[in-house]
């Protein structure tokens, strides 16, 4: 009996995460906003918001959006060669010969872009001049 109950609860668990679809908010919000994504795919990143995984233009993006439809960032992969030239300079003088996981432009509300840059289990961000703005453990 207790297995059926734990068997039970287990489906239910991996039913509530396959094929996440967001509510018609952020549904409408996305095609707007992107009308042209293919392959997009859903996930929950937290209570409020989606996040959605897509193809535009032949580049793999990320797009967030809050439950009420509120866009909040689109991530996008860049080189490091492509990071503002202080990035690299904030880098070689606080952390010389640090392994760069990722790089990341992020497109925000207000035409703002900071960048995101992974090393060591950790994100760093920086504004569009290079400015560096915070670092974040990973999960």
């Amino acid at each position: 009996m207790k297995l059926k109950i734990f068997v039970s609860f287990m489906l239910l668990g991996v039913a509530a995460f396959a094929g996440t679809t967001p509510n018609a908010a952020v549904l409408k919000t996305f095609n707007e906003k992107f009308p042209t994504a293919t392959d997009v795919k859903w996930g929950i990143e937290n209570k409020t918001e989606y996040e959605a995984d897509f193809k535009l233009d032949g580049k793999s993006l990320s797009a967030n959006f809050n439950d009420d439809g509120t866009w909040l960032v689109t991530e996008s992969g860049v080189s490091p060669k492509e990071l503002p030239v202080a990035i690299g300079e904030y880098l070689n003088k606080n952390m010389p010969g640090a392994e760069i996981k990722e790089t990341a432009k992020l497109d925000l509300p207000g035409g703002l872009v900071n960048y995101e840059i992974e090393i060591k289990g950790a994100d760093y961000i920086f504004d569009a001049d290079g400015k560096f703005i915070k670092k974040s453990e990973d999960d």
